[in-house]
């Protein structure tokens, strides 16, 4: 890629797979790493989320255009749900 030209992200990325980017979303995968076990989902079902919004028409470079969440954070909280109820079918 020509370095004059800007770079291209996909727009139905999650921020952990934004390649050239790991530096500036670290802290986010940093602060989800570090929340307490009991107020997290189980890898299975934050996985499961995360698959789900990936299909969603709503995600937009990693943060839902309904609620401006990063997807991500708001998958990996028991508490959260998905704005759009789709996460309902999740585990």
């Amino acid at each position: 890629m020509n370095d004059a030209q800007p770079r291209r992200f996909c727009k139905k990325c999650l921020t952990r797979d934004m390649i050239g980017q790991e530096e500036y979303f670290k802290s986010l995968q940093e602060y989800i790493a570090n929340i307490e076990p009991e107020l997290k989902v189980e890898a299975a079902v934050y996985e499961e989320r995360l698959a789900v919004c990936t299909e969603c028409e709503l995600l937009l470079e990693g943060m839902c255009r309904t609620c401006g969440c990063y997807v991500e954070l708001r998958a990996a909280m028991k508490k959260n749900a998905c704005p759009n109820h789709k996460w309902e079918r999740c585990i």
